[in-house]
């Protein structure tokens, strides 16, 4: 009697060990696969949204954790490290064209990995074509949280919500860009990298959950599509880059551009130069 729990724990063990290994081996797969169980997980059950959302709510209150300011105060972490992160890829950019005889401060396909995944994951296809096209209402719009619209099933485009809507969720879709990190850092920093950038990942979308900004499958199916944008570009940049892609390509297109900038930057000094000479020569 009691091998047989023994047996199905070893099995299910030996079973998600073998997922997880095929999931190393094809995380573009696993990635598809798992939006794709997401979706259809909340398209035959739409009531888990309902749920997860009603946890944060009070019918008195409503969403109550939006009146606290520890979390009020999370969610504005998230841009402001999106923006450093970001702006220091552009630092190094700017340091390579305005100083293009010195070697770059960091091998410039990480700049570039980093800008691109982030321009075309939460911005492009989360922030600009699912949230602004979609229509989904937020939960603090739908009428099970006192709001004035329906419940709206997660891919199904509506015209209930104008712009800046509920699918999926731009502060998932920057945490899980931030997540990202971790696909250029150093092998040693990885683990490090992690240990801090998933759990604000939880944090930051869970928070947004709990202010009724958005449904958990926002969340879950924002994290997958961002997931695959980081894939794709980091397969493209880094395990097989083409020709122009290569750190040496980089350094010249840059460094070319640089040179390019300095010259004109000499010639309009010089040009402003004759033309404050002959206006001082005017009043000799």
């Amino acid at each position: 009697m009691t091998r047989r729990p023994r047996m199905y724990r070893e099995t299910l063990r030996d079973g998600m060990l073998q997922a997880a290994r095929w999931a190393a081996r094809r995380p573009f797969a696993a990635t598809g696969l798992y939006v794709l169980l997401v979706s259809a997980l909340f398209l035959v059950l739409p009531q888990l949204d309902l749920w997860a959302s009603g946890l944060f709510h009070d019918p008195q209150a409503g969403f109550f954790a939006q009146d606290e300011p520890f979390l009020r105060r999370l969610r504005h972490l998230g841009p402001h490290l999106v923006q450093l992160v970001a702006g220091a890829c552009v630092t190094v950019l700017l340091v390579k064209l305005l100083l293009p005889g010195r070697a770059p401060l960091l091998p410039l396909h990480i700049p570039l990995f980093l800008l691109s995944t982030l321009i075309l994951g939460p911005g492009l296809l989360v922030n600009s074509l699912l949230k602004n096209t979609w229509g989904r209402p937020r939960p603090n719009m739908v009428e099970s949280f006192g709001g004035d619209m329906p419940y709206v099933p997660v891919w199904l485009p509506s015209g209930w919500c104008d712009t800046n809507c509920s699918f999926v969720s731009g502060e998932a879709s920057s945490g899980m860009w931030l997540v990202g990190l971790a696909f250029v850092v150093p092998k040693d920093w990885r683990l490090p990298t992690l240990a801090f950038t998933v759990p604000l990942c939880l944090l930051l979308s869970v928070n947004r959950i709990a202010f009724g900004g958005h449904f958990l499958s926002d969340t879950l199916l924002s994290w997958g599509l961002t997931l695959l944008v980081l894939l794709a570009v980091h397969r493209l940049l880094f395990v097989a880059p083409p020709a122009w892609a290569r750190d040496a390509a980089l350094d010249e297109t840059l460094t070319r551009a640089g040179r390019r900038l300095q010259e004109r930057v000499v010639r309009a000094a010089l040009r402003g130069y004759a033309a404050a000479r002959r206006f001082v020569a005017m009043f000799r």
